[in-house]
């Protein structure tokens, strides 16, 4: 009984191992996402840039990538010359400011640019929680219907966008085409 003891440790050890080594493999970006295939979460938020309330509908007719940002997220000021190069090039980008102070936000839009089509306050966090989202930055692929059809976690610069994600936005906007 007491060699049995003697091992027990070890034995926990090599499992915590094993655990851990195929971790190593794991790519941090491809978080699962309950909202996939579903519709985009109804809402009733004001827009960074004025008093208008936007809503789903607001959303809805174009393929888009929604890409939630907020001033006090490092990556995302790695990202956003990235999705100003995306939107002149006619990419629809709508984004939903998370958990941020609206004059921070409207002063960043000021000193880099507005890629967005439509800018979403979410001060408290509430569209975010229906959306699941983990932090910032965090962009969903939605379809003309506002369907969300795919969620990219991370930071999107230009050779993520070529290898991983341009294709993804093309089929979706090849979905629309007669």
């Amino acid at each position: 009984m007491k060699r049995w003891l003697m091992l027990l440790p070890l034995a926990i050890f090599l499992v915590v191992a094993v655990f851990l080594y195929r971790g190593l493999y794991l790519d941090p970006a491809e978080l699962p996402s309950a909202m996939i295939n579903k519709p985009f979460p109804e809402f009733s938020l004001p827009s960074v840039q004025g008093d208008k309330t936007l809503t789903r509908a607001d959303i809805l007719g174009k393929p888009a990538l929604v890409n939630v940002w907020g001033t006090w997220c490092i990556s995302c000021r790695v990202e956003h010359p990235v999705l100003n190069k995306l939107a002149q090039q006619g990419v629809v980008i709508y984004g939903i400011n998370y958990k941020d102070v609206n004059a921070d936000a409207l002063k960043w839009l000021k000193d880099f640019h507005n890629p967005y089509a439509l800018d979403i306050r979410d001060d408290e966090g509430s569209l975010g929680l229906n959306l699941g989202v983990y932090g910032a930055p965090e962009t969903f692929f939605i379809d003309a219907k506002g369907i969300i059809r795919d969620k990219f976690v991370g930071v999107i610069d230009e050779q993520v966008w070529r290898e991983k994600l341009a294709g993804k936005y093309q089929a979706l906007v090849d979905e629309v085409k007669p």
